[in-house]
């Protein structure tokens, strides 16, 4: 027979899967010999069985009423029995604390009959009738369904017709005439009568509480939290204590630290002639927690000790509710407390150095999830208003800045010394200068892997997209939001990317000292964050670098980025995307390169640009000097560095049309970009298709890294240069390359008298380049898997097209529980990594294998590439941090990252 229900003196925390989080905290106080109101709980099986039947499993009502006979027992009185009846609470508490579970229901066995017979054992008229009254309201609008708000307006009635400002003001009459309007409330609008008998009740709410699982509040709680839906809740009923018989009694919540700030000491609330219920709705001003000393010195003093016995037990910040009855103190719950990132990282470190932990554990208990959030500016909370807008929380932080609409805009106001945000519809390539010179960037399309969000993101710039109410005029120069409201360009915007949020006006910034202090050494300046917060977060780091086995790299492309990486603890460059160096002034060189005719023209071209990529790649070795860096050579497709096909012909017709001179520039381009256009430039002659018929590209951008190598050595330093060919798809493809790689190496290596050891490898983005890794491997020395096309091509959709058209709708049905181009997708893309790892390194035992898409800064992703054997993971370089926390994380904990702190 399976066991449905446990007493307290049965369980612990170790049975919190079975119990529930609640349930098996309960039976952990009461191992503990604290004072908890006795009481049982149904198990999550139980209502999983139910779920999954439309019907209580056999069994459960004959334990249920056995463990009940035993509550009564106890307590020497019967379950709603006339004189002097036990009252039970009845309470969700799934695995995971959910706040879209059923609430609680308080003094269930209470009817017409006992109320009297608990008014004279109590002595007080009015407490019984409130107790009562409370019921009736609970079990009406979570149980019968009944709008809660219908209860709330009788009272609210109430209280004006008396003109008193709260229920306590209430008198016994007041109460008894109350109930009998909730009961009517009920038999108008759920068509029957609130129940009278104890039992009926008791049952009723059990099976309540499992089916609240599946309520549309819960859903969407965990759909959020990426809690599974099968794991189903437990029910806990445990004996009533009071806290409404008057000033002797009361209700709190107690946080043995600060879950704010992680400080020591005593944080809650208290609110005196009250029950749990009332704290936590808010119906009355409360009083701190420290007042209690005052208010009873008894009490106060055991509750100190109780905390204190529970932090040490629990080896953490924790969340408790108590109630004192008549002077009773009563422990009502614990569990390990909710904290802010700032409150997570002190705890941890203060835990290790008072020595309750681990350093390990510490480690444990953060996440580069709260990492990220310390990292960024923010705006002051009290100081924001009503948004203009909200979008997608693309790229955290907060920025203030002047709206401009163009990138030109940006980048001539940015070199003036006016901080802008650049509004776009969607940004390409073309915007990168202003999205540099931008503080922040706000679209009205695109997701949270859209150009801008990820060059947002890889730049440490705020970003909000999808903002899709703006009406967003680039040529007018001004957006409308979804209610009218007109930004000329010049207004001042205040951007929230941890929010999605914008607003009008300047909202007030709080630095982070966290990022002054990985970015430049110390934390000075004014911040709210205490040096507490800074000094843990980088004890977490360095714990975390000397247990990861995971080396973080950074993607990157300047010698800004590159110096920026390092001063966040990247170990080298695992991507630096060559097609950013070709923009600008330059464009004019690539133009020259695709409109040549004769292959001296084409050589003109690319002798121009020889220089200048040689000089980008000795300042990017510089920077990152004794450390492996990653070149990938041109992987977009050639009329990406073409003028808009569009605006051109619009362009020429209507010169013709006014009878002008065709520009023979223009006519060229047109005709170079009609020639070129393709359906679906990403799937066409990009990567190493470009290289093989291209005549001249690979060499010249080989000969220029090779040159830049030449350099550096020369110079006394240590360059390591590796070369990554993309796109492959088959070997042959990667030997045609490889020849010419090799060719330029050799031929520069003897003309300078320097060995040039640069290894070669591939970025595997397409699967059949993962499912043929064995052969690729025999050639390449290297695998770096681009993650973000790698996914494009499993799933077989684009990035930018789908996830404004149908992701949401796909989040929503459960299809995806995350976007797969924010976590890696294990099933499909992260098998396919798994496979062209064990197969590439059974070719090649030296194989090194990288991952340098976006998934190298997500957390949970992390993880998974520590599982699958990679050497190296890749991110922007304000990602590095987190990677590297989450690095160590995974070395520790082969399960999954755990964020709830």
């Amino acid at each position: 027979m399976v066991r449905y229900v446990y007493d307290f003196t049965d369980g612990g925390r170790e049975l919190a899967g079975l119990l529930g989080g609640k349930g098996a905290n309960l039976a952990e106080m009461t191992r503990l010999g604290l004072p908890v109101p006795p009481g049982f709980t149904l198990t999550t099986e139980a209502c999983r069985a139910y779920l999954e039947t439309g019907a209580e499993p056999a069994g459960l009502a004959r334990e249920v009423s056995a463990h009940m006979t035993g509550l009564e027992e106890g307590a020497g009185r019967r379950l709603g029995q006339r004189d002097d009846p036990l009252l039970v609470s009845v309470r969700s508490g799934a695995r995971f604390s959910m706040p879209g579970m059923m609430e609680t229901i308080l003094d269930v066995g209470l009817n017409d009959d006992s109320v009297a017979g608990l008014a004279n054992a109590s002595g007080s008229a009015r407490f019984a009738w409130d107790s009562y009254r409370r019921l009736v309201q609970m079990f009406g609008s979570t149980v019968m369904g009944v709008d809660a708000a219908l209860f709330e307006g009788a009272l609210e009635r109430l209280k004006e017709l008396r003109g008193v400002p709260d229920d306590v003001h209430l008198d016994a009459a007041d109460l008894s005439g109350l109930v009998e309007a909730y009961k009517e409330l009920i038999r108008r609008e759920a068509g029957e009568d609130f129940p009278q008998s104890p039992a009926h009740q008791l049952r009723r709410a059990v099976l309540a509480v499992f089916d609240s699982w599946n309520s549309e509040r819960a859903r969407l709680y965990r759909h959020r939290e990426h809690i599974p839906d099968d794991l189903g809740t437990a029910v806990n009923i445990q004996r009533m204590v009071f806290g409404n018989l008057g000033a002797d009694s009361g209700s709190g919540v107690a946080f043995t630290r600060d879950p704010a700030t992680g400080r020591r000491g005593l944080y809650g609330d208290y609110l005196p002639d009250a029950q749990g219920e009332d704290v936590v709705a808010g119906i009355r001003n409360t009083v701190p927690l420290a007042e209690l000393e005052h208010l009873d010195p008894h009490s106060y003093g055991q509750l100190r000790e109780h905390m204190r016995t529970l932090e040490q037990h629990y080896r953490d910040l924790c969340d408790i509710e108590f109630t004192i009855e008549r002077g009773k103190l009563w422990m009502l719950q614990t569990r390990v407390g909710k904290r802010t990132a700032e409150a997570a990282f002190t705890i941890a470190a203060a835990l290790v150095d008072e020595g309750l932990i681990s350093t390990e554990d510490a480690l444990a208990r953060v996440s580069g999830v709260g990492l990220a959030r310390l990292m960024f500016p923010r705006f002051d909370a009290s100081a924001t208003g009503e948004p203009l807008t909200r979008g997608l929380p693309a790229s955290p932080g907060a920025a203030v800045g002047s709206a401009v609409f163009d990138s030109d805009e940006a980048v001539r106001r940015h070199a003036a010394g006016e901080p802008v945000v650049l509004v776009r519809q969607e940004t390409n390539p073309d915007d990168l200068p202003g999205m540099v010179a931008a503080r922040a960037v706000l679209t009205s399309r695109g997701g949270k892997t859209s150009h801008a969000a990820v060059v947002a993101r890889g730049m440490g710039k705020v970003c909000v997209c999808g903002a899709d109410d703006l009406v967003v005029d680039t040529e007018g120069r001004r957006l409308t939001t979804g209610n009218g409201t007109v930004v000329e360009e010049g207004t001042v915007l205040s951007v929230d990317g941890s929010a999605g949020a914008v607003y009008a006006g300047a909202v007030p910034l709080v630095d982070s000292a966290v990022m002054r202090r990985l970015e430049n050494g110390t934390a000075d300046g004014a911040d709210e964050a205490p040096d507490a917060v800074v000094g843990a977060v980088t004890r977490a780091l360095e714990n975390a670098d000397a247990v990861r086995r995971l080396e973080v790299r950074a993607n990157a492309d300047t010698p800004e980025d590159a110096a920026r990486a390092r001063r966040f603890g990247a170990q080298g460059i695992g991507l630096c995307r060559t097609e950013h160096m070709f923009l600008g002034e330059r464009r004019r060189l690539v133009e020259r390169m695709i409109l040549a005719v004769t292959d001296a023209d084409r050589d003109r071209a690319l002798d121009a640009l020889l220089p200048l990529q040689r000089g980008d790649f000795t300042g990017i070795l510089t920077a990152m000097d004794g450390l492996p860096v990653t070149i990938r050579l041109l992987d977009p497709p050639l009329h990406e560095f073409l003028p808009d096909r569009l605006a051109l012909a619009t362009r020429l017709a209507a010169a013709e049309a006014r009878g002008e001179v065709v520009d023979t520039h223009d006519a060229e381009l047109l005709a170079a970009v009609n020639r070129m256009h393709e359906e679906n430039p990403m799937l066409g002659l990009r990567g190493v298709r470009l290289g093989l018929v291209v005549p001249g590209l690979v060499a010249m951008q080989v000969r220029a890294i090779a040159e830049a190598v030449v350099e550096r050595a020369r110079a006394g330093g240590k360059p390591r240069a590796e070369i990554m060919v993309p796109l492959v798809g088959d070997v042959a493809e990667f030997r045609l390359v490889r020849e010419e790689v090799d060719r330029v190496l050799a031929e520069v290596s003897t003309a300078s008298g320097i060995p040039l050891a640069c290894p070669v490898g591939t970025m595997i983005e397409l699967p059949r380049a993962a499912l043929t890794a064995g052969p690729i491997a025999e050639v390449a020395e290297f695998f770096s898997f681009g993650t973000n096309d790698l996914t494009q091509t499993t799933w077989g959709f684009s990035r930018d097209d789908v996830e404004a058209a149908f992701f949401s709708a796909y989040l929503d049905k459960g299809v995806f529980s995350a976007s797969p181009f924010e976590t890696i997708d294990r099933e499909g893309v992260g098998r396919l990594v798994e496979t062209a790892v064990t197969e590439g390194r059974a070719a090649r035992p030296t194989l090194e294998t990288g991952v340098c898409g976006e998934h190298g800064g997500d957390p949970e992703s992390v993880h998974f590439f520590h599982r699958a054997g990679l050497d190296y993971v890749s991110c922007s370089p304000f990602r590095v941090p987190v990677a590297r926390l989450e690095a160590g994380r995974a070395a520790l904990d082969q399960g999954e990252p755990d964020d709830s702190r």
